[in-house]
């Protein structure tokens, strides 16, 4: 989709790499913690529900998804999906990761104003980054900036998405933390292991954001080289 210039390889690239980084820290670290067993033995389909529960929530359905990392919250079916790794499981990994799914289904319970602002800018979101660089570019080639400015109009919907989606995931973790420090699933101990799971976990949303951010400041800065 896109073709190589100066700015590609002074803005974009660095942050492809960091996003690279991203995806090889969150697989070795849950891997890691995947293989130590939680001393209560806790799945995290149970560190779910038993967080859902501490939080008065009873109308959230904790199913199982196939995949590995694939876990995610539904706020639409109100369904909590966890991928098979995590569901049965009863590792740090699991209930870390199942903490932070229940995380976002204490935010949708509690009306969390970003994960309400998120949820509604999913469709902008989808439209911008799967045609918003395609019609700029567009543009570009054809020295058509209306078309050009279109086209950054509809990926900067995506990039605030990519934006919103930070203080979205950063809450859900604290939220799990928080919770499973009360230490009827972890131990003061297996909490460090589980923190470092979550914390990894963010540096991918975060790699994606400057991903998204830099790609946006390029597109930018080569139509205003255009004019």
């Amino acid at each position: 989709m896109f073709y190589i210039d100066h700015y590609y390889l002074i803005l974009v690239v660095p942050t492809l790499i960091l996003s690279m980084f991203a995806q090889f820290k969150v697989k070795s670290t849950f891997h890691k913690y995947s293989n130590v067993r939680c001393s209560r033995n806790i799945t995290g389909q149970d560190a779910a529900r038993l967080l859902l529960r501490d939080n008065s929530i009873s109308d959230v359905a904790v199913e199982s998804v196939q995949g590995s990392l694939t876990d995610h919250y539904d706020p639409r079916s109100k369904k909590l999906r966890l991928s098979e790794p995590v569901y049965a499981q009863p590792s740090i990994a699991a209930v870390g990761v199942a903490a932070h799914e229940a995380g976002h289904a204490i935010q949708h319970a509690k009306g969390y104003g970003p994960l309400v602002l998120r949820s509604t800018l999913v469709p902008v979101a989808n439209i911008g980054s799967s045609m918003g660089p395609w019609i700029a570019i567009a543009g570009l080639f054809f020295s058509f900036p209306i078309l050009t400015n279109i086209g950054i109009a509809l990926f900067a919907g995506a990039v605030l998405f990519y934006l919103i989606t930070l203080p979205v995931e950063f809450d859900a973790s604290a939220r799990a933390l928080a919770n499973l420090r009360s230490g009827k699933v972890l131990t003061e101990e297996e909490l460090k292991g589980a923190k470092k799971v979550l914390t990894a976990a963010a540096l991918t949303y975060v790699a994606s954001a400057l991903t998204a951010i830099m790609s946006l400041l390029r597109l930018i800065l080569l139509s205003r080289g255009r004019r």
